[in-house]
């Protein structure tokens, strides 16, 4: 398998659903053209901010199905196919592999964790496989999994057990970290950026991209911090994550990337309505709260 490096951002879509939670599939060809219009280099699908372990195995693949169509090749798509039970992660990643995808991500699994590196590698092994001729991405977020194995080794061992094993979507504020898995054997693999407010600090240990939720509606942005970073204008690119930090810190106000982050879409004029259970509905009051947010600090008007 030819490795490759995702170069750009990818905007981690967010599922929309109608009011009575089913999902509302007739918003992804719009949504899809503003992400392609915006400039976005990929798309990560159900992933945490698609709500995937709060969808069904059937939802996810009508899901994926629905991307794939909408951006038609126009760019790359990534299909997030991990959870809990292994079985219906190799289902997710071979129906992934008929749809053509451009590779494959998986967190571990959530409620029995992996204690050891070794055990990870063979819980992701069987995933790996049903997709071995697109590249495999591990997606490590231990504030999410609670699974925190040392990523470097987990990438050393696991890339003799999982030939297509690309790199790794890394959203962990543990740099040092990142920077030896970049690292490691000559810059082999592709460690992608996960943490939006973070993206310079993953540039400037040597990440070539990111994966982020807040990519879905504020692009330029993130444009910005990348242009100005390989520009070598440093200043011009703080500049540029201190506008993230201020809207990431209205999402937090507001449920975090996922629950907020569909508030803002709301406010961009894309409306993914509510998440599904345990998160709260909106009321139209937070919403208005919202939209005062993020005028307050320049984002919309």
């Amino acid at each position: 398998m030819k490795q490759i490096k995702l170069t750009g951002l990818v905007a981690a879509v967010f599922t929309p659903f109608y009011e009575n939670g089913s999902i509302n599939y007739d918003i992804i060809p719009g949504y899809a053209e503003k992400l392609i219009n915006d400039g976005a280099y990929g798309i990560f699908v159900c992933g945490t901010t698609g709500e995937s372990v709060s969808l069904t195995i059937d939802e996810r693949k009508r899901i994926l199905e629905a991307w794939c169509v909408a951006v038609d090749g126009k760019i790359k798509v990534i299909a997030h196919v991990g959870g809990t039970n292994q079985k219906d992660c190799v289902e997710l990643a071979n129906h992934a592999v008929s749809m053509n995808v451009d590779a494959l991500g998986a967190i571990g699994p959530l409620y029995f964790k992996p204690s050891t590196v070794e055990n990870l590698i063979e819980y992701y092994k069987p995933i790996a496989a049903a997709g071995n001729s697109i590249p495999f991405y591990a997606y490590h977020i231990p504030s999410m999994t609670g699974i925190n194995l040392p990523m470097a080794e987990f990438l050393e061992k696991g890339s003799k057990e999982i030939p297509n094993l690309n790199g790794i979507k890394f959203t962990s504020n543990d740099f040092m970290e990142m920077m030896e898995c970049i690292n490691l054997e000559g810059g082999r693999f592709d460690i992608l950026n996960g943490f939006d407010e973070m993206l310079l600090c993953g540039l400037s240990v040597g990440a070539k991209g990111g994966v982020g939720s807040t990519y879905n509606y504020a692009m330029p942005i993130y444009e910005g911090i990348m242009e100005s970073f390989a520009e070598g204008d440093i200043e011009k690119a703080r500049e540029w994550q201190k506008k993230s930090i201020d809207i990431v810190n209205v999402i937090v106000r507001h449920g975090g990337g996922t629950r907020g982050g569909k508030a803002v879409m709301k406010a961009v004029g894309i409306d993914c309505g509510n998440c599904r259970s345990p998160f709260a509905k909106f009321t139209d009051e937070e919403i208005k709260e919202v939209k005062a947010e993020l005028k307050s600090i320049g984002f919309i008007k």
